[in-house]
């Protein structure tokens, strides 16, 4: 079942996002307010600056999701080494901590996740006066039902995962889950390589809850699922919209993150929310239980969401940004970005989409167990 509540809530916050050339190429480094101090290199200073014992941070995110300017200037203001590992699905990331992996200072889940991990006990209770930077989010992202008053968490970015489509060459476009068995996109389609994403569209293409768990629906949806993989051409989780972009692939179901660069590269490309109710979702930052490097953790949680520096997550991603002060500092110090921001209508999710949208619950590690079998079984 939805959450209807931060469903109501982020459809007052979800709004545009910018396009990479909107200011420059990638390799910028962080620019800051003209009169808050920068190094030479151009990157804004900590502000305040902790005082760190750590000499090296373990960080593991999505793949292509963090820019490497803000990680550069990270280093360099702090003098630390940031080791940063990626994974391309929750599962992937569930399955390397679940193994132990104790090395990892901050990671990045999604909601679902996000309340799975809490309730496993792998996160450390956030300190929120180590955390100045808190007033910076807009309070429409804060306190979510997966974690409620924000005890383990931080918002990253949120956004939707609905269909894209090449307008010039798809005859008969999507409008619903449902249309992606279409035989006329046989072969056609690239999706993310995500159990619980495609159990969830074909839960929602059958008229069920996109949380649904009884075993009668799952079997329906193996079997229908099973049908979909004879338009899936390409699973990918980590780039999607590259074999878009490249003509790979002529219709995607896609994080709405990657459906925006590929509709900013070629403007055929059009995003739909789906008649069924879009997948809402939120990325975030948490702290390990036993993250090695605590104090180099909440340092790269306040630089982050600094308005001088979080400002180049809008630049460089396209999800909805939590961050109400760099929305702020991107209209007064970069209008080309914040222009961009405000005309998508991938990251500003319509309203009516946010109201009708399905946030995904944690599974039990029984249903994950279960999801991924029958992922695994679909696929082959």
């Amino acid at each position: 079942m939805k959450n209807t509540r931060l469903a109501l809530t982020l459809s007052l916050i979800l709004i545009p996002i910018l396009i990479l050339t909107a200011c420059g190429s990638p390799s910028t480094p962080p620019v800051a307010q003209t009169q808050t101090p920068v190094t030479d290199s151009g990157c804004a200073q900590p502000s305040p600056k902790m005082e760190l014992t750590s000499k090296e941070f373990n960080m593991f995110t999505w793949s292509e999701y963090i820019p490497d300017d803000i990680v550069k200037c990270f280093e360099e203001v702090y003098g630390v080494k940031v080791n940063h590992d990626t994974f391309s699905s929750q599962n992937e990331l569930l399955a390397k901590l679940s193994r132990g992996a104790s090395e990892y200072d901050i990671v990045q889940p999604s909601d679902d996740m996000t309340q799975l991990m809490v309730e496993q006990g792998l996160f450390a209770e956030l300190i929120k006066s180590k955390l100045p930077v808190m007033s910076n989010f807009n309070l429409a992202f804060l306190n979510p039902a997966f974690d409620p008053n924000n005890k383990y968490s931080l918002p990253y970015q949120g956004g939707s995962t609905g269909i894209i489509y090449n307008s010039e060459i798809i005859k008969t476009p999507p409008t619903s889950y449902s249309d992606l068995w279409n035989p006329e996109y046989a072969g056609r389609i690239i999706a993310v390589d995500d159990s619980r994403t495609l159990i969830t569209i074909t839960l929602l293409a059958l008229g069920y809850d996109a949380n649904s768990t009884d075993p009668g629906q799952l079997k329906e949806v193996k079997a229908k699922l099973k049908e979909l993989t004879a338009n899936i051409r390409i699973f990918d989780s980590d780039s999607p919209k590259t074999a878009l972009i490249a003509g790979e692939a002529d219709l995607g179901i896609v994080w709405s993150t990657e459906a925006f660069t590929a509709v900013v590269e070629k403007p055929a490309f059009k995003y739909v929310y789906p008649k069924e109710g879009v997948i809402l979702w939120q990325d975030n930052f948490a702290i390990m239980k036993n993250a090695p490097h605590t104090d180099a953790a909440y340092a790269w949680l306040n630089y982050l969401n600094q308005a001088d520096v979080f400002w180049i997550v809008m630049r460089d991603h396209s999800g909805s940004n939590p961050n109400a002060a760099a929305v702020e500092y991107a209209k007064a110090n970069q209008p080309d970005v914040y222009a961009t921001y405000m005309k998508s209508n991938i990251s500003n999710v319509p309203s009516e989409a946010v109201t009708n949208g399905h946030w995904l619950k944690a599974l039990t590690p029984e249903n994950a167990s279960t999801f991924d079998q029958m992922w695994t079984e679909v696929k082959q």
